[in-house]
């Protein structure tokens, strides 16, 4: 059996939220035995606190939204999958807004700091959820698919496709943890430019750039057009006769599968233990993915409870 893990020193990561545009503190903290992950808004009356838990997911709209009454933290899932990765049973996230600091849109620089700070580890037996039978999530809406089958070890394997002239079918799989910050941490968040006009109307991506998401220019608009999307990102003018990806070249070839390995990785990590499971994600999302860990919290409920 495993021991549990925890941090062995505080530290801080500055940068801007992606939809709030807010320049964000989020601070690790090590945290005792059976702790858990959990996530404390320092810049609200009372500094309440919640658990990173699926039973909490809130909303699911480009990136995984956790609250509690009138706390809510949105963009969780990077530093919870950097968590994960690094084995962190327990540790404390102080935040001073209403979400995580997007960085690099990547969970590079969240892995890169928990390495550097280095794991403390503990006394108690570190609880992992054991898949014993198939279980499974599709979402009706999209028909993203999830499911995790028996396995000794935890792994990950992503599809995802789009009708798009750049971004088809991709594939990704993370065969060990121990590989994830030299296989897929580098990845990060990517959009279409035709969703970008969506997301500003809803009032979102407020801190995004062309540096912290790869931006995909895959249906041609006009340069008038062009220019106000870039002049509303606060970038240089694009030239809007090009089709490719705006924010320059990519970190590995099939970066947008790769990232969503850290998204699923993320999202189940809100099931509160490690895996010991094969995960299997056809065009995942953030709704499937942790309407799938909302299951697992059900059987762990079961053993644990008998309810």
């Amino acid at each position: 059996m495993s021991k549990q893990n925890t941090i062995k020193n505080s530290f801080t990561l500055q940068g801007k939220g992606l939809h709030t545009g807010l320049n964000i503190n989020l601070t690790f903290v090590p945290a005792p035995e059976n702790h858990g992950i959990i996530i404390k808004r320092v810049d609200l009356p009372g500094q309440p606190a919640m658990e990173a838990v699926a039973e909490n997911v809130a909303e699911t709209v480009r990136g995984t939204v956790l609250k509690i009454d009138s706390m809510q933290v949105s963009t969780v899932e990077h530093a919870m999958a950097a968590l994960y990765a690094c084995k962190i049973d327990n540790c404390l996230l102080e935040v001073d807004a209403p979400e995580f600091p997007i960085l690099d849109g990547s969970a590079k620089i969240f892995i890169e700091k928990i390495n550097k700070t280095g794991t403390e580890k503990q006394t108690a037996e570190r609880k992992y959820f054991v898949v014993k039978e198939k279980i499974a999530y599709t979402n009706p809406e999209t028909g993203s698919h999830i499911m995790v089958l028996p396995d000794d070890a935890f792994s990950v394997s992503v599809q995802i496709g789009f009708k798009s002239k750049l971004l088809k079918n991709q594939f990704a799989t993370l065969n060990n943890l121990n590989d994830f910050a030299n296989e897929v941490a580098a990845a990060r968040t990517f959009v279409f430019v035709r969703e970008i006009k969506y997301l500003l109307k809803m009032n979102l991506i407020k801190g995004g750039d062309l540096k912290n998401a790869v931006v995909i220019y895959d249906e041609l608009i006009s340069q008038e057009s062009m220019d106000r999307f870039t002049d509303r990102l606060g970038q240089p003018h694009i030239d809007a006769s090009q089709l490719g990806y705006l924010s320059g070249d990519l970190k590995y070839e099939n970066e947008p599968a790769r990232h969503k390995v850290i998204d699923v990785i993320g999202d189940l990590a809100l099931v509160g233990r490690q895996i010991k499971g094969k995960v299997i994600a056809t065009y995942p999302g953030h709704k499937t993915n942790t309407e799938l860990a909302k299951l697992i919290r059900q059987e762990i409920l079961k053993e644990t409870h008998g309810i």
